[in-house]
């Protein structure tokens, strides 16, 4: 009898897993795709670096705004409602995003996407929180995270596509994708109603140590990845890549941290959050370092794949961590999410835009400098000092 209703539980995660990471696969896909399509959309657009930097980071930017309303959102009214939200928007801004041809018009396209993924993404890990066991928190958002970047898989596909026929036709089929998941979301039970927790109890939460040292530990990697989708791709294009290269090298790069991820969360729940997290911090300071070393287009595409696949081992874990602190304060899961939304989006902002901007005034290889510090300091921090004993045990 035990075992049959361990198999349903199990049976019932998956599924949820499956439905969650198809909505963050989509969010992802879209918010990817614009990799291999900056180098042409700076030409059409005639992009500074800084430019192209702040049409990278309007999406993060989005997701800044809406990651307060969009937790909130799944507080109130529960997780179901608020993916469903989510979809909606991202639908309508990426359709959009495919027939404008202004650079303001787009980045405004992009900022609505980002509203969008931060309603997916409180939901969708709001509703997974809900229904997961504690020993096996880490492994399902992992699972999640892997199926999103599996969607960073597609991305640079589908904006490698998109520079060949076209953004419209490209991206008009995808959204039909989204319409079908809204379908898929609306038939699934709802969880548990919402707490109604909101502000107050959010600020209450924010004075706790760890929960503050987990939105850091999104939050780096996040800087550097931002960097990394900006400078990666204009670095390659400027050593000859084309954007068949470009996408080919993200793809590759997706590949591997989809496969990380899902490992390195259930690797968290059985030795602690920062295992991992150290490991990534380490290898991260190493790797960050290398990329203006190279001079050809085939290193460089080696040194981005390396990074992106590195910056996997943080994710899963220091969600999870969020996720613990959260409920040793009593903080609703949704409006954890929405700290998780706001760490991700500050930290994407800073790597896009700060980085972009930096890049162009100093040169590639002081944002980057800058970034490997970080990681260096904050391994320093975590060897000395361990903040996070709740998740140790």
């Amino acid at each position: 009898m035990l075992r049959r209703v361990s198999t349903t539980a199990n049976a019932t995660e998956r599924r949820l897993v499956l439905v969650i990471g198809a909505v963050v696969f989509v969010d992802t896909m879209f918010y990817a795709a614009i990799a291999p399509l900056l180098p042409s959309l700076a030409k059409e657009l005639h992009l500074s670096k800084l430019s192209a930097g702040a049409m990278t980071a309007a999406y993060p930017v989005g997701t800044l705004v809406g990651a307060l309303p969009g937790g909130m959102l799944a507080a109130r009214y529960g997780p179901k409602l608020t993916v469903i939200a989510g979809l909606v928007l991202l639908a309508g801004s990426t359709l959009a995003f495919g027939f404008l041809h202004h650079a303001v018009a787009l980045d405004l396209a992009r900022f609505a996407e980002g509203l969008g993924g931060a309603c997916s993404w409180a939901g969708g890990l709001a509703w997974i929180v809900a229904e997961a066991p504690l020993d096996r928190r880490g492994a399902l958002i992992g699972g999640a995270l892997g199926a999103a970047i599996g969607g960073a898989l597609f991305g640079p596909l589908i904006g490698t596509v998109a520079s060949a026929i076209g953004r419209a036709p490209a991206f008009s089929g995808v959204v039909a994708v989204a319409l079908v998941l809204i379908v898929q979301a609306r038939r699934r039970p709802s969880p548990p109603p919402g707490s109604q927790q909101g502000l107050r109890e959010l600020l209450e939460a924010c004075r706790n140590r760890t929960l503050i040292a987990a939105m850091w530990l999104v939050a780096l990697p996040s800087i550097a990845s931002g960097m990394i989708n900006v400078l990666g791709p204009l670095r390659l294009h400027r050593f000859g890549a084309t954007a068949a290269g470009i996408g080919a090298t993200y793809l590759v790069a997706a590949g591997l941290e989809a496969v990380i991820s899902p490992a390195i969360g259930g690797l968290s729940d059985r030795r602690g959050r920062l295992l991992p997290v150290r490991f990534g911090l380490g290898a991260a300071t190493g790797v960050l370092l290398c990329f203006t070393l190279p001079d050809r287009a085939v290193v460089l595409a080696v040194v981005v794949i390396a990074t992106a696949s590195v910056l996997g081992a943080f994710w899963a874990p220091a969600m999870a961590m969020l996720s613990d602190a959260a409920d040793v304060q009593g903080l609703d899961q949704g409006l954890a999410a929405a700290l998780m939304n706001l760490a991700w989006a500050a930290g994407q902002i800073i790597g896009a835009g700060a980085g972009g901007g930096a890049a162009k005034a100093v040169g590639d290889g002081v944002p980057m400098t800058v970034a490997a510090a970080l990681c260096a300091a904050t391994l320093l921090v975590l060897t000395r000092r361990s903040p996070i004993a709740l998740v140790e045990g």
